[in-house]
């Protein structure tokens, strides 16, 4: 099973999935770059996968009818612009003989999920399309969602396997990057990463997928529990209390540090908001 991304739209990517026959597509928001690939190389559409319902997600849904044999799979708690199969989150959906976990992924929107496919058919590493949930370097701006349930989503997608790639939509990477080492200005896997991408990007070339294992190390958005964070955060937004967190002893419980978590998180993504 084959796994490009389609570039659509100014720093959209709609990934799709193929066995050389019959394809499957994830977030087409745009239907014209989508039809020209299955056209170029032979492919049946066979199945859509959506994250979310935002335009640029779901656009070229129904421009897309008209050649597509099989299910649209989409949130449950979402409105789309065609008829879909709705999905909750712990339920699986099968397409092109793959088996895709469903996960609630609330916070850029209200009912965003992900797909998960531990098992690609070619023993390769797990597969994430994760929307606008994650991203390379960062996470999506929070429109409908709350911090607490972004900062539980991207904690949900980071307990995924080590080796997960992670298909997100969105070409951002630098820029997030660059918001990152404001962060973290002595996280040498970081800068390692910047300097790669920036390499990338001025072939012309994607930095997706990442892994989640790289995320771990580079992405600031999950690593809020770590205290070169938690001190930046406090740092730049004066707040001594997200700094005291990031000191607290190791016999606090659970909860609190949860807390605490949350807390650094909203104030990162405020952060990042109003970043330049």
């Amino acid at each position: 099973m084959k796994l490009e991304a389609i570039a659509a739209f100014a720093d959209n990517y709609i990934w799709i999935l193929h066995d050389g026959r019959n394809a499957l597509v994830v977030d087409p928001g745009d239907a014209q770059p989508v039809l020209k690939f299955l056209a170029d190389h032979s492919l049946q559409l066979s199945g859509i996968l959506v994250t979310h319902h935002h335009a640029d997600h779901v656009g070229g849904l129904k421009e897309l009818l008209p050649v597509l044999q099989g299910p649209i799979f989409a949130p449950a708690l979402e409105t789309m612009p065609v008829d879909c199969t709705p999905c909750h989150g712990g339920e699986q959906v099968e397409l092109l003989g793959l088996k895709f976990e469903v996960m609630d992924v609330p916070g850029h929107t209200a009912g965003h999920i992900a797909f998960f496919l531990p098992e690609p058919e070619d023993d390769s590493a797990p597969i994430l399309f994760c929307g606008d949930t994650l991203f390379s370097g960062g996470c999506g701006r929070l429109f409908e969602g709350t911090p607490a349930q972004m900062h539980a989503s991207l904690q949900r997608l980071a307990a995924l396997p080590a080796a997960t790639r992670v298909c997100c939509t969105h070409e951002y990477t630098l820029s997030n990057l660059r918001f990152a080492r404001a962060v973290e200005p002595d996280n040498a896997e970081l800068m390692r990463y910047q300097a790669w991408c920036e390499t990338q990007r001025g072939q012309n070339l994607s930095t997706l997928p990442s892994t989640l294992e790289l995320e771990l190390q580079i992405n600031p958005f999950l690593r809020c529990d770590h205290a070169t964070v938690a001190r930046a955060v406090a740092s730049a937004q004066a707040a001594p209390d997200v700094a005291q967190a990031s000191n607290a002893p190791h016999s606090t419980s659970a909860i609190d540090t949860a807390e605490r978590a949350v807390e650094v998180f909203a104030r990162l993504r405020q952060w990042k908001n109003e970043f330049r």
